[in-house]
């Protein structure tokens, strides 16, 4: 028997049409899965520039389940995948700090002209909530721990600055406009599918996939710099509940972490004991634009959206391991 995640327990009304976009990425096939599991019908939009068809493959024999092959930066593509939609729960975009700092022309394009695109398409079709992935980078240089919204520093990347120019175009949709947008400011997800290949993958994958091939992983820095490590499953359940949400906390920007803290050393040396490994790692330099520390204050988002993470870092590594092992 599969015991039910908490978040399969929320209710949308019947006949529901969500739209997930990037939907064949990391977060959002794990958002599609999640929303065909539970009934509803589900449109993924993704021009698999970073997303795989593979996430949503087994999805596309489902007869709740569409898969339109396009791109948000084409305003006419985001118009018709949103007519008739319930819930947009927009995931596309280009993540990666480094990336940003040598491509940021076309973070430009991607992050901010297409989530406008989603937002006025939105708009235009009468969309009733918009819940969009914005990032714990928007905090940039300020030191102050935990991260608490409306207490942000300096960005210091395009990646950050297109993120808090979405969040400001959320506002000013909620407020010009009256459409009902929700910023999720993600806090170093990982988990299922999440891809360990190439120069810009994410750190716990990567290490895994390393280790497992008993290669040695590079840590950029002193390994003392910390993440809130939060697991997928905490954000199938933040973006639901944010589509549930009163119109009152529209406009507004959440922190969906776990909550917890952790260095990127002691991460390491779990991994290596979860995985039988004795690999001492090697140590490079610091990444431009990375932030040092993060740790999601999230009672905010606990207090608007019922937001309670069910898995801390500990419960979702584990999750993570076995996935690996099983599909590496």
């Amino acid at each position: 028997m599969v015991n039910k995640m908490g978040y399969q327990e929320l209710v949308f009304p019947a006949g529901s049409i969500f739209l997930v976009t990037g939907g064949a990425g990391f977060i959002g096939s794990n958002l599609c899965d999640a929303l065909v599991t539970m009934g509803y019908t589900v449109r993924c939009l993704d021009n698999l520039s970073t997303g795989k068809y593979e996430n949503i493959a087994p999805l596309t024999v489902r007869d709740n389940f569409t898969f339109i092959e396009g791109d948000i930066r084409e305003l006419e593509t985001c118009l018709n995948a949103t007519a008739g939609v319930d819930y947009v729960l927009n995931q596309a975009a280009w993540g990666s700090v480094p990336r940003s700092i040598e491509m940021p022309l076309l973070y430009e394009g991607i992050n901010i002209m297409g989530t406008l695109n989603m937002m006025e398409a939105s708009r235009q079709n009468k969309v009733k909530k918009f819940v969009y992935a914005s990032s714990s980078s928007v905090y940039g240089d300020h030191p102050a721990l935990p991260k608490r919204e409306g207490h942000e520093g300096a960005v210091l990347s395009p990646y950050a600055l297109t993120k808090k120019v979405d969040e400001e175009y959320g506002r000013l949709y909620k407020r010009l406009y009256g459409l009902d947008t929700y910023g999720l400011r993600y806090f170093n997800v990982f988990g299922r599918r999440q891809d360990p290949a190439g120069a810009y993958a994410a750190v716990i994958p990567k290490f895994i996939k390393m280790l497992l091939n008993d290669e040695v992983p590079v840590i950029n820095g002193d390994g003392r710099q910390t993440r809130d490590f939060t697991y997928i499953d905490n954000v199938i359940e933040a973006n639901l509940r944010a589509a549930l949400a009163p119109s009152e906390a529209a406009g507004e920007a959440f922190n969906i972490g776990a909550g917890g803290r952790e260095y990127l050393i002691d991460v390491y040396h779990s991994l290596c004991d979860a995985l039988g490994k004795d690999t001492e790692p090697i140590f490079g330099p610091e990444r431009l634009g990375d932030i040092r520390d993060s740790n999601a204050d999230i009672s905010k988002a606990r207090t608007l959206l019922g937001y309670q993470p069910e898995f801390d870092f500990a419960g979702g590594i584990s999750r993570a391991i076995e996935w690996y092992r099983e599909n590496l």
